[in-house]
């Protein structure tokens, strides 16, 4: 485990703040839902219809595999060991995109909506949690922190806007048309 570099915003005081805690608890949730959305997004690949889709899942998955190594280097700067903690909210988003995929018809293309759907939601979830924990990480003085979080925090933007993108574009509009 790395030390991590004391500055004046991190000193003792930070560290035992009830905020620091919060920030180091935020951490450890994200952490998990990371590590369980990679699980979930291949999933989702594997059920896209859209080639494109299933094409921008499996980017994001291996996106996702980076963001968990990214995470590890913000527990290391601030002198944390990586533990994960259940997020319910990620729990909760996985067991939805499960139920979208096995309610729509295998080979649809309102599967194809139905999985940008659940994949948004786990997005926006993962984009306010990032830019919370950015903002808690440069509070605190965590400036490396801070850093690597908001490196995270537009990849997730990225991968919603692409999802919006390949919605709007085709998905939608053909899924529109399919019989029940």
């Amino acid at each position: 485990m790395a030390t991590k570099t004391k500055t004046p915003e991190t000193t003792t005081e930070v560290e035992e703040s009830a905020l620091n805690e919060l920030f180091i608890d935020e951490l450890k949730d994200i952490y998990w839902a990371e590590k369980h959305l990679t699980k979930a997004l291949a999933k989702m690949a594997k059920n896209a219809t859209s080639d494109e889709l299933r094409q921008a899942l499996q980017n994001h998955q291996t996106e996702t595999e980076g963001q968990i190594t990214r995470l590890e280097s913000v527990f290391e700067s601030i002198g944390e060991k990586a533990v994960a903690k259940k997020c319910e909210a990620m729990n909760g988003l996985i067991k939805e995109s499960e139920e979208i995929m096995e309610d729509t018809e295998d080979g649809s293309i309102t599967r194809d909506a139905g999985i940008i759907s659940a994949a948004q939601k786990s997005e926006h979830y993962e984009i306010a949690s990032y830019g919370t924990l950015r903002t808690l990480a440069a509070t605190l003085g965590y400036t490396e922190a801070a850093e690597l979080l908001g490196q995270t925090l537009e990849e997730e933007k990225n991968a919603d806007a692409l999802l919006t993108r390949i919605a709007e574009s085709s998905i939608n509009t053909s899924a529109k048309s399919e019989k029940k």
